[in-house]
């Protein structure tokens, strides 16, 4: 029985430290980032970005693996399946964290199925306007909209998204009634607000501001509690007499909450040393974003914050992503 107890025993130590040996040598084969919206909006911009200076502290290749579909919910609720080995990571978006769940059934929960690394992009939210809509201030915008009720029409990228929730959030602060006109991306109504069939858009400021500095459209005000770095010159919602007017668009890595906890705090600290390489910095400055707050519990914080702010919007409005 004894030798029975030994045998078990160095069975155990061994099993104990083979995953010792596992997770000091993480990462020994290149990452992937999946993203979970097609090539070439501000998502995948952040995960490219981000992966070169991540893979060089980790020391390996990182590759970005666009999947786009619903709104980011298709390629979110299939990384549940994935194998948690710190191997796949994915892009954590406000859409399928902080906005779909609150009006739609989701296979997931954000807080007991994932654990966030950090914040990879922060952007505030613009209304900008045709530029020979007869404004050019957002106090004369609401005026407008007050003496053209149910007629100025402002574009969105879609039910549910940001836009449209910082859309029903300015409705309801500043006492304005709207027509929200959806698109299938904040790209995709830019035409139509630049040609006049819509009067204006909430979007990215970033994504909007080479049509703000070229003339074809003009900025309003930013819902973002600072100014944006992309639209510096245009003041926030709260300079603006809007102060409850709030609303940021961010993307940020995480992982299966099944992840061993060594290659969770790998990655979590690989992050953190990446986001502070000056490459790293000025090619986001470039793109006229940020990351917002490092660190993996200012990103759970925000996370939190916005999936209760947005419920609360698309109760209120009454918004059903079905």
């Amino acid at each position: 029985m004894a030798s029975f107890a030994k045998i078990v025993l160095a069975a155990l130590a061994v099993s104990v430290a083979a995953c010792a040996a596992g997770a000091e040598e993480y990462p020994a084969r290149p990452l992937r980032i999946i993203v979970p919206y097609a090539a070439g909006g501000p998502s995948d911009t952040a995960a490219r970005l981000v992966s070169e200076p991540l893979s060089r502290q980790l020391g390996v290749s990182v590759v970005v693996e666009n999947r786009g579909g619903a709104g980011g919910l298709v390629a979110t609720e299939a990384y549940t399946r994935e194998q948690p080995d710190g191997y796949t990571i994915l892009l954590g978006a406000i859409g399928p964290f902080a906005v779909i769940p609150a009006g739609k059934h989701v296979s997931y929960d954000v807080e007991k199925d994932f654990v966030p690394l950090g914040c990879i992009w922060f952007s505030g939210q613009a209304l900008v306007v045709n530029a020979k809509l007869p404004v050019k201030t957002l106090g004369d915008f609401i005026a407008y909209a007050k003496a053209n009720p149910g007629k100025v029409t402002v574009g969105s990228a879609g039910i549910g998204a940001v836009s449209h929730l910082t859309l029903e959030l300015l409705k309801r602060e500043a006492g304005i009634d709207l027509v929200h006109v959806p698109f299938r991306s904040s790209g995709a109504a830019l035409p139509n607000i630049i040609g006049g069939q819509v009067d204006g858009t909430i979007g990215d400021a970033s994504v909007l501001a080479p049509q703000v500095d070229s003339g074809a459209l003009r900025a309003l005000a930013v819902a973002s509690s600072t100014r944006a770095p992309a639209l510096p010159a245009v003041p926030t919602m709260k300079e603006e007499g809007l102060p409850g007017v709030i609303a940021e668009s961010w993307f940020g890595l995480v992982v299966s909450s099944q992840t061993p906890p060594a290659i969770v705090e790998r990655l979590q600290a690989a992050l953190a040393a990446a986001q502070k390489n000056s490459a790293y910095l000025e090619s986001l400055n470039r793109q006229k974003a940020s990351f917002g707050e490092p660190g993996a519990d200012s990103f759970a914080q925000l996370i939190r914050r916005d999936a209760e702010k947005w419920r609360h919007v698309i109760q209120a409005a009454g918004i059903r992503f079905d």
